[in-house]
């Protein structure tokens, strides 16, 4: 193996997630804090996200004022961020035992151990090919991550008339970015039957900015030589048609960017398809925990953040000698309900203290675990006045009604966490249904 640099703390990924720990990490005294981002420039996607919504209601913010903050504080407190470097593979130090990442960047290939790894590598949607639409292959397909990006940080020009497949809160998003760049927004073609955004927005984009919602439909061939020149429809009823457009926007579909979590073995989990966490954010392997929208694609930036500096804290934690939590009770859930995180259970802190925050645990010897956040879910189908329940081995441990008339599958829902306490650390595998 070649020659390893030692720091303290790695965070591989520069958007919310990974600023957040890093700047968390800085500030505690954690060592040296060096976060790895493969892009030109840290912040993650609030970078190429000009509107408003992120920061919090008393501090608004636009997505690049957002990242900024995040950079910011992440620097100011200390931890080094490399810019176009990319964390290809694992090794394990012979002598420590401490995970090494194999990286590059543009002074070459190079060796990081690290006593702790975060990683915070988000989320990404899953491009034309992966939803198996055929066709030529023409310019001018895009995924949102991509036109954003042509757009707002490239300035672009991406054509005249766009389709944008989806009718998500993210498929609205990039037609407000296509209308930027100056083009028609042809139609949003969804294979639901109806928009899966809230009805405000969707009727704003209808009758106010005159925009063709087509449900029920689905994209079923891209067209064109060169240049797109269409993309071909079919209706729930076999009708098909083509509409003309030299554009076209595949939206929403995020899957977590669990490349490298995969390449260092990390147990994922079948439902979010990212690494399997504890309340804590520890992954199966020793000393990497993982945080954002690598575990749960996708949420809010705000969530991301949240979920890094809780990271953190669980780092803090291990770095002072706290025991490494393994295997940990796994959390599953039934139809209608899609995935939970987080999904394993750690059976030696499932007490009543874990629900109090205190600063130390009582021998003072490493920080006490922070009271464990709700549990996210999601559900694949509409349900109605949703009710959730959690058994363990046929034992119900806690029945929930949730505060929404129907619960929609773009939408998250939470779990609390007071039926920790009535876990059976020996017992099986805890089951969240919903009703």
């Amino acid at each position: 193996m070649t020659a390893v640099r030692q720091v303290d703390v790695l965070v591989v990924g520069a958007g919310p997630a990974g600023l957040a720990a890093a700047a968390r990490l800085a500030t505690a005294g954690a060592g040296r804090v060096e976060v790895l981002e493969r892009e030109t420039r840290p912040g993650g996607v609030p970078r190429h996200c000009p509107h408003g919504g992120f920061g919090t209601w008393t501090r608004p913010l636009t997505g690049p004022g957002y990242a900024h903050l995040l950079t910011t504080a992440a620097e100011r407190a200390g931890a080094v961020i490399r810019t176009r470097t990319t964390a290809l593979d694992w090794e394990v130090a012979a002598t420590s035992g401490t995970n090494v990442l194999l990286t590059v960047g543009p002074e070459g290939p190079e060796a990081l151990a690290a006593r702790a790894v975060v990683l915070a590598t988000g989320a990404r949607e899953r491009p034309r090919a992966a939803r198996l639409v055929p066709g030529t292959r023409p310019a001018g397909v895009y995924t949102t991550g991509e036109l954003q990006q042509a757009v707002h940080l490239f300035g672009q020009r991406i054509g005249t008339r766009a389709v944008v497949v989806g009718a998500r809160d993210v498929s609205y998003a990039a037609a407000r970015t296509v209308r930027t760049a100056g083009a028609e927004v042809v139609a949003l073609v969804t294979e639901h039957p109806r928009a899966r955004t809230s009805p405000a927005r969707a009727r704003s984009a209808r009758l106010v900015q005159g925009v063709p919602l087509l449900t029920d439909t689905t994209v079923t061939e891209l067209l064109g030589h060169g240049r797109l020149s269409g993309v071909r429809v079919r209706h729930r009823d076999g009708r098909t048609t083509v509409l003309p457009c030299d554009t076209v926007v595949f939206t929403g579909d995020f899957v977590p960017d669990h490349e490298l979590a995969r390449r260092g073995a990390l147990d994922l989990d079948p439902g979010t398809r990212g690494p399997a966490v504890h309340t804590a954010l520890h992954t199966s392997r020793p000393g990497v925990f993982a945080a954002g929208n690598l575990l749960h694609a996708v949420e809010p930036a705000g969530t991301a953040a949240r979920e890094g500096a809780r990271a953190a804290a669980a780092v803090l934690r291990h770095l002072a000698g706290a025991p490494w939590p393994h295997p940990g009770i796994p959390v599953t859930v039934e139809a209608p309900l899609r995935w939970i995180t987080p999904n394993l259970l750690t059976p030696n802190l499932l007490t009543p203290n874990l629900l109090t925050p205190n600063l130390l645990t009582p021998d003072r010897s490493h920080p006490a675990a922070a009271p464990p956040p709700p549990h996210l879910l999601r559900i694949d189908a509409p349900l109605p006045r949703p009710v959730l329940y959690v058994h363990q081995d046929g034992r119900l441990l806690h029945r929930a009604r949730l505060g929404v008339r129907t619960a929609q599958p773009h939408r998250t829902l939470t779990l609390g966490v007071s039926w920790h306490g009535r876990v059976d650390p020996e017992g099986g595998e805890v089951r969240v249904s919903a009703g």
